[in-house]
């Protein structure tokens, strides 16, 4: 089963590097559609200039400016000649504006052109890159769907005893918060007639009581309820989608977003939870809500349901950020 964990959060990384991968596609396809038709422009403005030049040409050999014609007829080529325009004193502002504007087109179809090399290049890469994450997203898929077939036997009869243990803990924590909210009651009977609680010492930080402790009772009412990313409704949740709707029921909004749900309430030390604090893992990506005698319930992951994990559970307990306890 930590293969098939390890599979399916690889299959995600995957699909999140194909996602953006296509999105700087399409930011490049608009770049190479706006440098094509800027690349159109500056070789029209420069064939315009160049049709004037000839035109110009023209001009000078039937009116005979010598010294002008000179500088022309003298030239190898097109860029020896307009070197030589740009240096000739005799050259009029004419000659000077359409030198100038030949210049500036030139460097746009140059500068353009450059532009469209590096996006295409880049439109490459891009495509490269989509196309290596499409084929990894098929390989992990292909994988899973393999390691599956290969403990289906094994899936059954783990998801059975699953069950049952899933079962056996529920009940014992209905047993378990019923006596804990009588407890509160009595607490709460003891002090408005006058008995005072044993104070902490002076050195032991301790959060407030809750005030939220039905919430696990609430969360728990949707046990075997199927994971589905983005969920927060009884048709099916995600983690941090389960501990909004649970807390809602009881009239407290909370964000959809474990990270932002640890911003919520007070922090509590683990050895202090009580029944509807929030335990949370894996750098704060992955919450649920504690139900007392070392457990909690949560919406693991894809191709599992809400249910009931303790956290003394390996992964768990390595990846325990901390506990806030909502007020």
């Amino acid at each position: 089963m930590g293969q098939l964990q390890q599979l399916s959060d690889s299959l995600e990384r995957a699909r999140s590097q194909y996602d953006s991968a296509t999105a700087q596609l399409a930011q490049i396809q608009r770049d190479l559609r706006e440098n094509r038709h800027e690349l159109q422009i500056a070789k029209s403005n420069l064939h315009e200039s160049q049709r004037t030049i000839a035109q110009r040409l023209v001009t000078l050999y039937t009116t005979d400016q010598a010294s002008t014609l000179e500088v022309i007829l003298g030239a190898k080529n097109l860029d020896d000649m307009i070197n030589r325009m740009d240096s000739a004193k005799s050259v009029t502002a004419l000659d000077t504006r359409i030198l100038s504007q030949v210049k500036t087109f030139r460097t746009a179809v140059k500068r353009h052109g450059a532009l469209l090399a590096h996006a295409r290049a880049s439109q490459a890469h891009v495509v490269a890159q989509r196309a290596a994450a499409k084929q990894s997203i098929e390989s992990k898929i292909s994988e899973q769907n393999r390691l599956l077939s290969s403990i289906k036997g094994q899936i059954a009869q783990l998801v059975a005893a699953d069950a049952a243990r899933q079962l056996q803990m529920a009940r014992e924590a209905q047993v378990r918060l019923a006596a804990q909210q009588q407890a509160a009651q009595q607490q709460q009977s003891n002090t408005v007639v006058g008995v005072s609680a044993i104070a902490p010492a002076a050195d032991t930080v301790v959060a407030p009581p809750p005030t939220h402790s039905n919430v696990a009772n609430v969360a728990m009412s949707q046990l075997n309820t199927p994971y589905v990313w983005g969920g927060s409704a009884p048709g099916g949740f995600d983690c941090s989608g389960l501990v909004m709707w649970a807390y809602a029921q009881v009239g407290v909004s909370l964000p959809h977003s474990s990270y932002a749900q640890y911003g919520y309430g007070v922090p509590v030390s683990r050895d202090q939870l009580q029944a509807g604090d929030l335990v949370f893992f894996d750098g704060l990506g992955h919450v649920g809500i504690y139900i007392g005698g070392g457990q909690f319930v949560h919406a693991p992951h894809t191709g599992d349901v809400v249910k009931i994990s303790s956290l003394d559970e390996s992964w768990y307990s390595a990846t325990f950020v901390g506990a806030r306890r909502i007020l």
